[in-house]
C-alpha cells in the first residue's frame, strides 16, 4: 500500500519529542538514586536513546518539510524510532530489575 503523503511522519515527530521527554525524566530519576555502575550505564544508554529519538524527529520533520526524498527520510525516521523504542524497553527492563 503506497501512501501519497507522509502521514507517518506526522505521527513520528510528536511521539519522538514525547519520548525524548520520557528519557530525560528517567535520567533524572536515575540520577536521584545512589550511584553505581548500573545506574551509570542506564544513564548513558538513555542519553544515547534520546539522541536516537531526536534523530528520528529530525528526519520526520525533514520528511514533512522537504518536497524531495521524503519517502527515504520517513523510512529512516520509522526505522530509527522503532530501534529507539526497543532500546528504551530493554533499558526499562534492566532498570526495573535493578530497583527490585
Amino acid at each position: 500500500m503506497k501512501r501519497d503523503n507522509n502521514d507517518l511522519s506526522h505521527h513520528i515527530l510528536p511521539n519522538s519529542a514525547t519520548m525524548i521527554g520520557v528519557c530525560i525524566m528517567v535520567i533524572s530519576i536515575v540520577k536521584s538514586q545512589p550511584s553505581d555502575v548500573v545506574s551509570y550505564l542506564i544513564d548513558k544508554a538513555l542519553a544515547i536513546d534520546s539522541l536516537l529519538f531526536m534523530l528520528s524527529a529530525l528526519l520526520s520533520f525533514l520528511s514533512i518539510r522537504l518536497e524531495r526524498s521524503t519517502a527515504r527520510f520517513e523510512r529512516w525516521a520509522e526505522v530509527i524510532f522503532i530501534f529507539a523504542l526497543v532500546t528504551m524497553t530493554l533499558i526499562a527492563v534492566v532498570f526495573a530489575f535493578e530497583i527490585v
